[in-house]
């Protein structure tokens, strides 16, 4: 009797792994929300970074898009240049572009900022993917000149490229000590859905051509 409740048990298990591994994958095109730790969730997690967000607008407005954290916390732009190809296979049809505040407060040279953002952005175009843009700012700490320059680039790299950008969000965010988390270096909960809030208006265009 044992032997055979064994057997059963393990017919159940294969069943379930069968079926398992039969289940055909997400269909649905995606947008990927390529960034750092503002877009990975830190201290939050993924379930609640502003990615999520956006996928319960997605889906409360019937839009039919798998939205992909492709976040990684401490990134910067060099860093990314080594994962966006994997990021952007598949059937990728928006990329929320969302780098840079690393690099502004390690004080990496612009020229470099622009080259690497650069080689990212003429990747998605080359595969027919629309760019959203998010700008970022350095704070001060690196001179103003590098400061204006560094905000500027962002400019630049949307005239260049003619993709949609979405003015930086950072002072917004982090001078407002409610949507900040104790660190105040990263959004809360409350702060990652007034991130999604200000990236909408920007993503929603691109659906109705996208789809």
């Amino acid at each position: 009797m044992a032997r055979k409740t064994l057997f059963l048990l393990v017919l159940v298990a294969a069943s379930t792994v069968l079926a398992a591994s039969a289940a055909p994958p997400d269909a649905r095109p995606r947008i990927v929300a390529f960034g750092d730790s503002l877009t990975s969730g830190r201290g939050i997690g993924a379930a609640d970074a502003y990615p999520a967000v956006l996928q319960e607008r997605l889906d409360d407005g019937g839009y039919r898009y798998l939205v992909v954290n492709a976040g990684v916390s401490g990134d910067t732009t060099s860093r990314a240049l080594r994962r966006y190809r994997e990021a952007l296979d598949g059937d990728v049809k928006i990329l929320i572009l969302a780098l840079g505040a690393n690099d502004g407060l390690r004080g990496v040279p612009v020229d470099r900022l622009v080259s690497n953002l650069g080689e990212i952005i003429e990747e998605a175009q080359r595969r027919r993917i629309a760019v959203v843009l998010i700008g970022m700012d350095a704070l001060p700490m690196h001179g103003w000149d590098y400061s204006v320059a560094f905000h500027r680039a962002y400019e630049s790299l949307a005239s260049r490229y003619g993709i949609t950008l979405m003015p930086s969000f950072l002072m917004k965010i982090l001078s407002n000590g409610s949507l900040m988390q104790s660190d105040r270096a990263h959004p809360n909960k409350a702060g990652a859905r007034a991130i999604a809030d200000l990236v909408w208006p920007y993503l929603e265009p691109l659906l109705t051509k996208a789809q």
